[in-house]
């Protein structure tokens, strides 16, 4: 009997450890800041877990990241490590450099760290709509060695001066957005909206353009530009509809980019 209350205080005493850690559905506290964190569903709690850390829409918060079936789906279910940082009052300051959302960004990676093995060679950074433009804000001034930016419908200006630059850029836009609208370049240039990437990776004119599937009603036209410094690439996915994620666009891209790193 002894034996057996004494097991069930121990068992008790874990429960209420876990039960005041932060993960999905607690926020991982950072100072007046916080963060949600999703693990893959079968890691061994020792192998370090490639991440991705996503911005999420104005309006939102981690909470939804961590739920959401095309982003926390595909993380998941790949051995990827998910951080959804919480943005103040609900939204970004990507408008400018200097913004402390990069400094938070930063310090939500290192405390992440602390708590998880992760494997610093395959940093993801992604966002959607308002929370894609702070990703490229990260990539831009973060001074954080990025191995791919995932944006989905949200862009800075192209002719933004960048300080830093991720090792690979994946973009997806719809030509018929009009929250975040599709930024169209000179005579209507549906590459533009990665100018600014092309001219800091110092890449030549598009090596590859193809169009591919996800499902049945979410096809793309992809352009690569995969002639970049130190053989870097830029792409740049096209659908012809409104402002949305793409259903399998962030698996379709995690497939591949992990499929690069263990090669």
């Amino acid at each position: 009997m002894i034996r057996y209350l004494a097991g069930l205080a121990l068992a008790v005493m874990s429960h209420s450890v876990a039960a005041q850690d932060c993960g999905a559905e607690i926020p991982c506290d950072l100072g007046d800041r916080s963060y949600h964190v999703k693990l893959p569903d079968e890691w061994d709690g020792v192998t370090p877990m490639p991440v991705m850390l996503h911005f999420h829409g104005w309006a939102r918060q981690g909470t939804l990241i961590v739920k959401h079936a095309r982003i926390s789906g595909a993380t998941r279910t790949r051995g990827v490590l998910l951080l959804a940082p919480n943005g103040e009052n609900k939204t970004w300051n990507f408008w400018s450099a200097n913004t402390a959302d990069v400094d938070f960004a930063n310090a939500v990676l290192e405390d992440a760290a602390q708590r998880y093995p992760i494997d610093r060679d395959n940093i993801f950074i992604s966002g959607y709509s308002y929370g894609s433009a702070m990703a490229w804000r990260y990539a831009c001034d973060s001074g954080t060695e990025v191995r791919a930016l995932l944006a989905v419908s949200g862009t800075l200006d192209q002719q933004e001066n960048c300080a830093t630059h991720p090792a690979e850029v994946r973009h997806v836009h719809g030509l018929r957005d009009t929250v975040m609208d599709f930024p169209l370049g000179r005579d209507g240039d549906t590459t533009y909206p990665v100018a600014l990437w092309r001219q800091m990776l110092d890449c030549t004119p598009a090596t590859d353009v193809s169009n591919y599937d996800t499902t049945a009603k979410d096809s793309f036209e992809r352009t690569i530009w995969s002639d970049c410094e130190n053989g870097r690439n830029v792409t740049l996915d096209v659908h012809p509809r409104g402002h949305f994620i793409p259903r399998g666009w962030f698996a379709h891209q995690l497939d591949q980019l992990l499929a690069e790193a263990s090669s």
